[in-house]
């Protein structure tokens, strides 16, 4: 009998713990929506970035395949310029190939292409000076073209719209465009015709500390369909580094790649011949 008790209350208690609910393996959602206010938002920052691309020209700017600029540089020390400037011709190609000549005599060269850049003089090719170049990639990869042609389309971006603004003294929109590795850029877009007023970004170097870079985007002309700015002014935490006026521009004209083409033939730090023995 007590073999028959002790059975009957294991078989009950085998069927109480089928029939009990099974607890979750997590009580966190594996996505978290976001809220009407989040959604709102973002609407908000998708359509002023609409519209600043139809400002730009819409299919004829998101179609520019290659560049050709002329105009004037002037490099700027702490705030104020040091030279008189330099005339310069500038060849792009969408999405990360540069050359830039200086001079009337267009004999110092910059190339850039992908992660690596050369500096050509009349002593030969040598690679870019380390934080040169890494000056160089941290602006391209933040720049115009890579942030409303590229982010825009890549998973994992979101969009913030942050309210109305002021910028170079003129009313604004900001809005700020997150990719997927939690790099932003901050865009001022003009209140009235939409064009892009300002950029931002902001930069931890080597020591941790913060650093902004600006470039400020003024006196557009209409250029084969596309809004083109004629005045560019970089600005690094706060100091103006460089500012680029414009004189004719030219799109799509079937630049070659053998233009951003250079291997290094010099390096101005290694001496130029092995020492004579004693």
């Amino acid at each position: 009998m007590k073999s028959l008790i002790i059975s009957l209350l294991l078989a009950a208690s085998a069927v109480a713990s089928a029939q009990a609910p099974q607890s979750p393996v997590s009580s966190v959602p594996s996505v978290v929506n976001p809220s009407p206010a989040q959604d709102e938002n973002a609407r908000r920052a998708r359509a002023l970035l609409d519209q600043c691309i139809q400002a730009l020209g819409g299919p004829a700017w998101l179609n520019v395949q290659d560049m050709e600029q002329q105009g004037r540089t002037y490099s700027f020390y702490h705030g104020r310029p040091n030279s008189l400037g330099v005339p310069f011709w500038r060849f792009w190609k969408f999405p990360d190939k540069d050359r830039i000549e200086l001079t009337k005599q267009r004999d110092v060269v910059y190339i850039n292409t992908g992660d690596h850049g050369y500096e050509v003089t009349y002593k030969g090719t040598a690679a870019q000076e380390p934080d040169t170049l890494a000056d160089y990639l941290r602006r391209q990869r933040h720049s115009l073209d890579v942030v409303l042609r590229q982010w825009l389309n890549q998973p994992g971006t979101a969009l913030f719209y942050n309210g109305p603004a002021v910028a170079e003294q003129k009313p604004a929109d900001s809005v700020t465009v997150m990719n997927a590795q939690d790099d932003s850029v901050t865009l001022f877009l003009n209140t009235y015709t939409h064009l892009p007023i300002k950029k931002t970004f902001e930069w931890r170097d080597k020591d941790r500390y913060l650093n902004q870079e600006a470039e400020v985007f003024d006196n557009y002309r209409l250029v084969q369909g596309v809004m083109t700015l004629h005045s560019v002014i970089r600005v690094h935490n706060g100091d103006i580094t460089n500012q680029r006026f414009i004189t004719t521009v030219r799109y799509n004209t079937g630049l070659p790649d053998s233009m951003f083409q250079a291997s290094v033939s010099y390096d101005p730090y290694k001496h130029s011949g092995p020492r004579e023995k004693k």
